[in-house]
């Protein structure tokens, strides 16, 4: 089986400029030699932390390097382009609106330069709503409810990994279009407060989006140890594929078949599931979930067509035409 792959979310614009590495071919989770072995494979490549300019910048440095296997993508049709060319599709996202200023100019400027998708927080809360970490109980301001709707009339998919739980049912309420969390997993399986509850699942299912199955072994059900030394090793045995793929067979459960997608959250966390080392062994997950029976169907509709559909669901004008 060929497997397509169809990312929400890494960080590796970030640990390129941290750790001075290239897009073609790098020792961080996601590069394009490893990434197409994937067909068709697209990835939203987030823009994180550092200043938007100089990371997007260093987006297209690497598009221009590497112009005969990946191109900027806006829209689906455009993605469908660069899988039958055998390139990566390259999706921008925004994590973490204060990149952007939470300004509704610099949000239509920055999806004018082709950003599709804006995670509405990071860690720290800001003027569009509280977080998980930070003012918990902080849902949307009228800043963050304008920017959510600005968001659905520019074509840009709304991502609350991070966001407050109020945050989350406000989203829900203003949002009249699918949106997604790019990166989360079910805190029915592990309770840490950056995964969603049943309830919040079902109702992205509702909306039409998708969660991300998130990677990162803290959100997968662990806490990577204290210190290097062998003692704190010991005391910890990092989750394995399995524990990663439960939390996809519990969104399923819920009817979430549709509504599952990859969000693996590399180049952004410390810690995998034994077994996965970067994008290269994504294909160990679906793997896994055909020996549980899973169909080859179901499979790449977790892995690419479910955030295809939002992609083509929401990546368009006002007016009904794809956005450009």
């Amino acid at each position: 089986m060929r497997l397509p792959l169809f990312d929400a979310h890494c960080d590796t614009l970030y640990e390129m400029r941290r750790q001075n590495q290239t897009l073609a071919r790098n020792r961080l989770h996601v590069d394009l030699e490893r990434g197409l072995r994937y067909a068709p494979w697209a990835q939203f490549f987030a823009i994180f932390e550092f200043d938007f300019a100089s990371q997007y910048a260093l987006f297209q440095d690497a598009l221009r390097a590497n112009r005969d296997s990946m191109t900027l993508c806006r829209t689906a049709s455009d993605a469908e382009r660069a899988g039958a060319a055998g390139k990566c599709a390259a999706f921008l996202s925004v994590e973490g609106a204060e990149l952007l200023g939470c300004d509704l100019g610099r949000l239509t400027a920055a999806h004018e330069l082709g950003v599709r998708m804006v995670t509405l927080t990071w860690n720290h809360a800001n003027a569009l709503s509280g977080t998980n970490v930070e003012e918990t109980e902080r849902g949307l301001t009228d800043l963050g409810r304008q920017f959510v709707r600005r968001c659905g009339e520019l074509g840009v998919i709304v991502d609350v990994s991070h966001i407050s739980e109020r945050g989350f049912w406000d989203v829900a309420e203003v949002l009249d279009r699918p949106f997604v969390a790019s990166h989360s997993n079910a805190a029915c399986l592990c309770s840490h407060s950056r995964n969603l509850t049943d309830a919040q699942f079902l109702a992205i299912v509702k909306a039409g989006g998708v969660a991300g199955l998130n990677l990162y072994s803290t959100f997968v059900g662990g806490s990577p140890p204290r210190g290097p030394s062998l003692a704190a090793t010991r005391q910890f045995t990092l989750p394995d594929i399995d524990g990663a793929i439960a939390h996809v067979e519990h969104f399923c459960s819920l009817g979430g078949e549709k509504s599952v997608a990859i969000g693996a959250d590399l180049d952004g966390c410390d810690s995998l599931p034994q077994g996965i080392a970067g994008i290269q062994d994504m294909e160990k997950l679906a793997e896994g979930l055909l020996r549980k029976n899973y169909t080859e169907a179901l499979v790449h509709d977790i892995f690419y067509n479910n955030l295809f559909r939002v992609v083509e669901e929401v990546c368009v004008s006002p007016s009904g035409k794809h956005s450009q």
